[in-house]
Formats: C-alpha cells, structure tokens, sequence
C-alpha cells in the first residue's frame, strides 16, 4: 500500500506545497498532478463539483503519484464518508471552530476503534494502490485530517482543538477569517489585527507540536509563511493560474487595455 508522503513529511517538519483544485476539470487536475506539487486539494465547499466527477480527480491525481485532498462542506460524518470512500488521500474541514466539532471530524474519518467511519467501497483502496483489507488496516496512518482556523471563535479554542489525538495539520482560511473578525457596524480588521490573529495559531501549532498553514496566493507569501514555521501551505489555485496567465497575455496583445484584477480567484 502507497504511503502518504505529504502526511510523512507534515510528521518531520517539513513544509508541503500544494494547489486548490476550483474548476473541477480532469485534464487541469492531470496536468496539475504530474508537476511536482505534494497535494492537491479539491474543493467541493465553493466549487459545484459533484461526486462522480470528484471520484475521478482524486483517482486521475492518485494514479499521477500526486495526493489527492477534498475540502468538504462541512465536517460532517456524510461528506467525510463520502469523500474519502470516493478515493481521497485526506480531508480539509472548514470551519471547525469548537472541539466539538473537531472531534466528530476526526471520528469520521477514522475506522473503528479510533473513530466510526463506516466500512465499505473500492475506489479508496484502489487509489492507494491496495486491496481492501490491506486498506482498512492502514487507513487509519494513512489518512490526513486538516482542521481548518477560520473564525477568532477557532482561534480561542486553538490549544484544546490542535492538541486532539488525529488532527494531523491546521489551516487557516485569511479571507474567511478576516470576515469573521469583523465587528458589529461591517467594519473588516486592520491588517495588523488580522496577522496577529495568524501569527496567534502559528504560535499554538508549535507549542502543541501540530502543523500549521494558510492559503497564500503568491509564491513569495507562501515561502515566507514556511520560513515562519508553517508547512501545510496552499498557493493559489488551478482557476487564479489561469486566470493569472490569461490576463499576463491580454496585456502583452493590448497594453493599453485596464488591467484586470485576478485575485479574488
């Protein structure tokens, strides 16, 4: 059976590197999985990406030699279930703002004893390269579990939330978090109230001995926060690259053209 190299990596210090998948399209996530990224993550919580098509990106980055990661709705036992029997390597829980609801995430996603994760399917152990009893003895090692930080309500339960026996790694959501930081009148955070809130989990993650990350949308950024100590580091997505690469072209054909701002992908 293959083993998570990304999770391997996670466990000795070292940062891993990945891309949100938002199109949902095969041949992007082929391409994307050949490249030399630790992970991929697909996102199912803002992209209409349904299960069918999922099945065949997480097996498509699988089969790649790449590991194949689903951000789920919501940490709930269905999605997680679902997910992983679908052939995802881990999953991403967004969201998770009490123990509570990290421990129901993590049960769901662990075989019993450790958890309650019902058993059943083919396509998860097929991804691994592995028959289905290989699988449900090793699943349990195999499967990364990260937590995502996206409210202050997250980051006061931080320590209890980030010492939990299976929460593998944290992420932090910056934009999801700057808007539930906001007050009462609308008012967003001042930059330095939202980095300090950051550099707070960063802070936790090392004193619980828990790996910590965030969504960088630059190559810089995301080298910067692994120099800070994170290691479960996103940058951009398939959708900004495009996105990014389209507009570079348009203002080489029309350089008086407005250019556009591609960032909000």
């Amino acid at each position: 059976m293959r083993s998570n190299i990304a999770k391997k990596k996670l466990k000795e210090g070292k940062p891993t590197f990945g891309t949100w998948l938002s199109l949902g399209d095969l041949h992007a996530s082929r391409l994307l999985a050949r490249l030399g990224f630790d992970w991929l993550t697909l996102d199912m919580e803002h992209s209409a990406i349904d299960w069918s098509t999922a099945t065949s990106i997480f097996g498509a980055v699988a089969d790649a030699g790449c590991i194949p990661l689903a951000r789920i709705p919501e940490g709930s036992h269905h999605y997680i279930k679902r997910a992983l029997d679908a052939g995802a390597w881990g999953i991403v829980v967004p969201m998770v703002d009490t123990v509570e609801q990290a421990e129901i995430a993590i049960r769901a996603a662990k075989y019993p004893p450790e958890g309650n994760r019902s058993a059943g399917g083919g396509m998860h152990s097929m991804n691994f390269g592995a028959g289905v009893g290989e699988y449900y003895q090793a699943a349990n090692n195999e499967i990364l579990v990260v937590l995502q930080t996206e409210s202050p309500q997250g980051v006061k339960n931080a320590r209890e939330i980030y010492s939990l026996p299976g929460c593998d790694a944290i992420f932090i959501g910056p934009n999801d978090l700057r808007f539930q930081m906001r007050t009462s009148d609308g008012a967003f955070p001042s930059d330095e109230e939202h980095e300090a809130m950051i550099q707070e989990v960063i802070t936790i993650g090392k004193e619980v001995g828990t790996p910590t990350g965030i969504h960088a949308m630059s190559v810089p950024s995301a080298l910067q926060r692994a120099s800070e100590g994170m290691q479960f580091l996103a940058v951009g997505s398939d959708l900004q690259m495009l996105g990014n690469r389209a507009t570079a072209v348009i203002s080489e054909l029309y350089p008086d053209n407005e250019e556009k701002d591609v960032s909000r992908y």
